[in-house]
């Protein structure tokens, strides 16, 4: 798929989750669809399983259940979450034939050893090794991330996230995401008897 980044209008779908471990065994999981100039124009919130295999099976029914045709790119806060469960991008890349970008912020001494806590590790460290090996990126912000992508070159996956990033590290879609996700965990733990979110500042 082409993807014009001088669009004002192109639109991407960023995806993010929040849970309290020891409370609950689901994490929320919320997609947010934004545009370049920053506008929210869709949204969709569903939940996963703290240890499970589902992630993958969601990212995809949430793209699927908007019923858009508008969406250029998946970016995903991360593709282990929630407790270890792997997301697939080359399943999401198959199936949904968008580019998949996987965002991650910190160094990381190898994730591999904690999936043996699992009965099916074997499964679990195949989706991860088949992710491939992430990549640094700096932003035009002056931090640095590091990536996993699949359907679009390096480049654009550069150009694409440094529209999205107006500060800092993570991108406007995976920020937004992240404080609805938030909100609801913090709504659903009784920490508060209205939704809110507010972002602090550093």
């Amino acid at each position: 798929m082409h993807l014009n980044l001088s669009k004002k209008g192109i639109r991407v779908l960023g995806i993010s989750e929040s849970f309290t471990k020891g409370f609950g065994e689901k994490s929320w999981f919320v997609g947010v669809v934004m545009r370049a100039d920053l506008i929210i124009d869709g949204f969709g919130i569903s939940k996963i399983k703290v240890r499970g295999r589902d992630a993958t099976e969601k990212v995809i029914e949430i793209y699927k259940k908007m019923e858009r045709t508008d969406i250029r790119a998946i970016i995903l806060n991360g593709c282990v979450i929630a407790l270890f469960n792997v997301i697939d991008l080359t399943e999401i890349f198959e199936t949904l034939h968008l580019p998949v970008i996987c965002v991650t912020y910190e160094e990381s001494e190898g994730l591999e050893k904690y999936f043996f806590e699992f009965k099916d590790a074997e499964e679990r460290l195949e989706i991860f090794k088949r992710n491939g090996e992430r990549e640094p990126l700096n932003l035009s912000t002056g931090h640095s991330i590091f990536v996993n992508y699949l359907g679009i070159p390096y480049k654009m996956v550069k150009k694409l996230l440094d529209k999205f990033t107006l500060q800092g590290s993570i991108c406007e879609p995976l920020r937004v995401a992240r404080l609805i996700a938030r909100s609801l965990n913090r709504f659903e733990r009784g920490k508060s008897d209205f939704l809110f979110s507010s972002q602090k500042k550093s």
